[in-house]
């Protein structure tokens, strides 16, 4: 007899589909980021990497709810409130922020993250109770796998965490270098949590992603590198 997460992780093509979209929206933006970074031989941030971050992350987060992934519902669930916020940077410097803009914006993000929040709770809930059904040792098994996720996805939080103490503190969008290398660890991490569990769209993200997070530290430390100015991210 089907497991009740078996039976929530069939999905069909349309949904294996959306959630592939997602991750190729999501993990494009870097790739968009790449070439801009390779025209300029130096790590820039274009804009439509913040409109790309927003599309994808809500893609994938409906698709972790859909799926049953604790580790992706978690690691999208509140990343739209860091992406809007560089964006609302980018437009006031841009001088296209106005003052019914800056309040719409906020509220709709607000509302976006309330409902995150709660479908994030119930597919973590769900594991829960999925696994309280299990044996012990494939309880402890489940729990492990989703806890290196989950650090991993700490990490990330982590990244932007401190991308945002950067932008605020400078008014501007900017990447300071640390965020590169909490993304690099934190994407295998994320990837070693995804593989045992199947859930091979996220640990495609994973591939995707470590490739341009190693390429940005290389522009970065390559001799000679220039400093980029954050006018330049927007």
């Amino acid at each position: 007899m089907d497991t009740l997460r078996e039976e929530l992780a069939r999905e069909g093509w349309a949904w294996f589909l959306f959630g592939l979209a997602g991750q190729l929206t999501f993990q494009g933006r870097f790739y968009l980021q790449w070439i801009a970074s390779e025209r300029k031989k130096k790590s820039v941030i274009p804009v439509a990497f913040w409109y790309l971050s927003c599309v994808g992350t809500l893609m994938l987060l409906v698709f972790a709810v859909y799926t049953q992934s604790p580790v992706g519902a978690l690691s999208n669930g509140l990343n739209i409130v860091i992406y809007a916020r560089n964006l609302v940077h980018i437009w006031r410097n841009a001088g296209k922020l106005t003052k019914q803009m800056h309040t719409a914006i906020h509220g709709i993000v607000a509302v976006i993250a309330l409902v995150a929040v709660y479908f994030v709770a119930r597919v973590w809930l769900l594991e829960y109770d999925i696994t309280k059904h299990a044996s012990a040792g494939e309880a402890q098994k489940t729990w492990f796998w989703i806890a290196v996720g989950a650090t991993g996805t700490l990490l990330f939080g982590c990244r932007f965490i401190i991308q945002w103490i950067a932008t605020e503190r400078a008014r501007a969008s900017v990447i300071p270098t640390a965020f590169w290398y909490f993304s690099v660890v934190a994407t295998v991490l994320q990837f070693i949590g995804y593989i045992p569990r199947k859930e091979w769209v996220f640990a495609l993200g994973s591939v995707m992603g470590i490739v341009i997070y190693a390429r940005n530290l290389w522009f970065i430390h390559k001799p000679g590198a220039e400093v980029d100015d954050p006018e330049a991210m927007s």
